[in-house]
């Protein structure tokens, strides 16, 4: 939470958000690009931290790979403006540009940055990185886009974000796996509807926000201190449900927006697809359901010598997140009524 104390953080934080209002809103290609260069700019400084090795390491990779993905964009918009006079669909460009944004959200197969760079992140910093830096790519991949290009990403996205997190340790890389299987959902909601879009991510963010609070405050980063902490029962039951809530067991509200996306998959003749990201679906659980059990239902009695004590406020804060997540279901039925 160190954005709050330091005037420059803060300042560097509200050009990250106004870049991205910038790009989404821009009426051009070259103010997007613009938005993006400003977004990059802005974020490097909010990674860096001079007494850490790893997030010094971690700002630069971010730059390099960022750059590279900007030059890529701006270096295929500009030979589209040349050759075709009103970027009419063709095949290559589009599949350039789409791999170009794709590269700058982390989405396979461009994803090898991904987990090296949030590995070197604070939680807010993985907050920021797992959310609100895919809103502009995702935005401005929804204005031209290769149908059968992004059925393919979508599939393998879904797959490594899998795959990739059933061999990790680090909370931080797994979550980051589990980012590029939700990318997955998020892109094929984005062929469907923007709208469709909006309501996935913000569900996704909100899950992800309470994931990341539980981390910072317990101030884990490896699945193994989920043994060493001695943690009371309530923050054992909320780890439990919002991990749930994350891989889409229905009684949570993680469930409710793959759930109306897989609707609308169906409805639109995605049948492999859809199969394809419920299966997925339910490699993430596996491994989620596995922390969970490992770390809840032995009792490590002789090795839990840490304690933890949570402020009363952030525990209520955490109390509340929680139930919000388990009556999932319930609020989604209102949708219904």
């Amino acid at each position: 939470m160190f954005f709050f104390m330091n005037s420059n953080k803060m300042f560097f934080m509200f050009i990250l958000f106004f870049s991205t209002m910038i790009s989404i809103s821009a009426n051009s290609w070259f103010g997007c690009w613009i938005g993006l260069e400003i977004n990059l700019l802005s974020f490097i400084p909010l990674i860096n931290k001079s007494n850490n090795i790893l997030s010094s390491e971690a700002s630069l990779k971010y730059f390099l790979v960022q750059s590279i993905a900007s030059i890529n964009l701006l270096f295929f918009i500009i030979f589209m403006m040349i050759l075709m006079k009103n970027f009419e669909m063709n095949n290559f460009f589009s599949i350039m540009i789409n791999s170009s944004l794709l590269m700058k959200m982390g989405s396979t197969p461009f994803h090898f940055w991904f987990p090296n760079i949030i590995e070197g992140l604070s939680w807010m910093n993985n907050f920021i990185i797992m959310t609100w830096q895919k809103i502009t790519p995702i935005i401005l991949l929804s204005y031209y886009f290769n149908k059968n290009f992004l059925i393919i990403i979508i599939i393998m996205n879904s797959i490594i974000g899998a795959i990739g997190g059933l061999n990790q340790t680090s909370l931080r890389k797994l979550l980051a796996f589990s980012s590029i299987n939700n990318l997955s959902w998020m892109l094929a909601s984005i062929m469907i509807s923007e709208n469709l879009w909006m309501f996935y991510f913000i569900m996704y963010s909100f899950m992800i926000s309470i994931m990341c609070f539980l981390f910072y405050m317990m101030n884990v980063f490896f699945i193994n201190q989920l043994f060493f902490i001695n943690m009371n029962y309530m923050i054992k039951l909320s780890l439990l449900i919002n991990f749930l809530s994350l891989g889409g067991l229905p009684p949570f509200i993680g469930f409710f927006p793959k759930w109306i996306i897989i609707n609308f998959l169906l409805m639109n003749n995605f049948f492999f697809m859809t199969f394809i990201l419920i299966m997925m679906s339910l490699i993430m659980l596996f491994f989620y359901i596995r922390i969970l059990y490992s770390s809840f239902m032995f009792n490590y009695l002789k090795i839990k010598w840490m304690k933890i004590f949570i402020k009363n406020k952030m525990n209520y804060l955490i109390n509340f997140l929680s139930l919000i997540s388990v009556s999932g279901m319930m609020l989604s039925t209102m949708f219904y009524m």
